[in-house]
C-alpha cells in the first residue's frame, strides 16, 4: 500500500509517496527529469512490503510547495540540502539513498558531502560526477550525448517541449514506460511554472568544488541503451568509489531503468540493502 505524505522543511512542503512501517529501515528515493516521485512506485511498494520505510519525494520545483523562481535556487547545494532537510524532518539520522537521472546526481553529491548520514547508496543511470567529468574531457561521444544539458538552458526550451501536446517530452521516454505515467508527468509539467522549475536544475550552473570519491557502500546500475550516459563514464565510476562497490550492467534497456524493468530494479535494491 502506498500513502501520500507531506514533508515539512524550511524550504517548504515536499509532496511524497511512502510505504512500509514508520519504524522500518528508512530509504529515500530521488526521481529524475522529467519525472516525479511515482517513477519509484513499484520500488516503494516492494520495499514497504519487505519492512523498509520507503519515501520518494517530488523534489524541488516538482513539489508546488517548493518551487522558487530563480535558477540560482536550484544549485546542487540546494538540492543536497533538501535531501538532508527531508531526512531530518522524517527523523532519520541515517538512511539508504537511491537515485536515478538527476536524482542520481543529487545522490552522488549527498554521499560526497554527507557520508555519515548514509548507510548505502544506489544510483541508476547517472555516473559519479568525477567519472562524467573525465568522460567529457576524453570521449567525444559523451560530449555529444551531453549536449542537451547546454541546449536545455535556452529560454525557448519550455515552448519547444510543450508544443504539439508535449510531443518532444513524450518522445524523450522512447515508448519504454507506462503511458499513464507519461501522461501524469506531462500534466504536472504543464502547470504554470512547473517545467521552468524543472529546467532550472540545468540552468543553475555547475556544482561548486570538485567531486571527491565516495566511501559509502555503493551500487551503480547502467543500461547499454542509455542515450545520455555512455560506457566510458559508466566504467570510470568504479575509480571514484573507495568503499564496497557493485556495478550492474543491464542489456537492451533504455535510460529509464526504474520504470522499464521495475521488478528487476526492486530485486537489485533488496539485494543491495541486504
Amino acid at each position: 500500500m502506498i500513502d501520500h505524505v507531506s514533508i515539512e522543511t524550511e524550504a517548504g512542503t515536499f509532496d511524497a509517496i511512502a510505504s512500509g512501517p514508520e519504524d522500518g529501515r528508512p530509504v529515500l528515493l530521488l526521481h529524475g527529469f522529467p519525472e516525479a516521485a511515482i517513477e519509484w512506485e513499484h520500488q516503494v511498494a516492494v520495499l514497504g512490503q519487505n519492512g523498509f520505510r520507503a519515501v520518494a519525494p517530488d523534489q524541488r520545483g516538482y513539489s508546488p510547495g517548493v518551487r522558487p523562481e530563480q535558477p540560482g535556487e536550484y544549485t546542487v547545494t540546494h538540492l543536497v540540502g533538501d535531501v538532508i532537510a527531508m531526512a531530518d524532518a522524517l527523523g532519520w539520522s541515517t538512511f539508504d539513498l537511491v537515485g536515478h537521472d538527476w536524482g542520481g546526481a543529487v545522490a552522488w553529491w549527498t554521499a560526497i558531502d554527507h557520508p555519515d548520514r548514509l548507510r548505502t547508496l544506489s544510483v541508476f543511470s547517472t555516473p559519479h560526477p568525477g567519472a562524467l567529468k573525465t568522460a567529457l574531457q576524453t570521449d567525444e561521444e559523451q560530449r555529444m550525448r551531453s549536449q542537451y544539458m547546454l541546449d536545455w538552458r535556452e529560454r525557448s526550451t519550455e515552448r519547444r517541449m510543450l508544443e504539439n501536446n508535449a510531443h518532444a517530452l513524450r518522445q524523450m521516454f522512447e515508448y519504454r514506460i507506462r503511458p499513464s505515467h507519461v501522461d501524469e508527468y506531462i500534466q504536472r509539467l504543464s502547470e504554470p511554472g512547473a517545467l521552468t522549475a524543472a529546467l532550472n536544475w540545468y540552468r543553475a550552473g555547475k556544482p561548486q568544488g570538485a567531486a571527491d570519491k565516495v566511501g559509502v557502500k555503493t551500487m551503480y546500475v547502467w543500461s547499454t541503451e542509455d542515450v545520455a550516459f555512455g560506457s566510458v563514464a559508466a566504467f570510470e565510476t568504479e575509480k571514484w568509489c573507495t568503499g564496497p562497490y557493485r556495478f550492474e550492467m543491464v542489456e537492451d534497456v533504455s535510460h529509464w531503468i526504474p520504470e522499464e524493468i521495475p521488478e528487476a530494479v526492486s530485486s537489485l535494491l533488496l539485494e543491495h540493502l541486504g
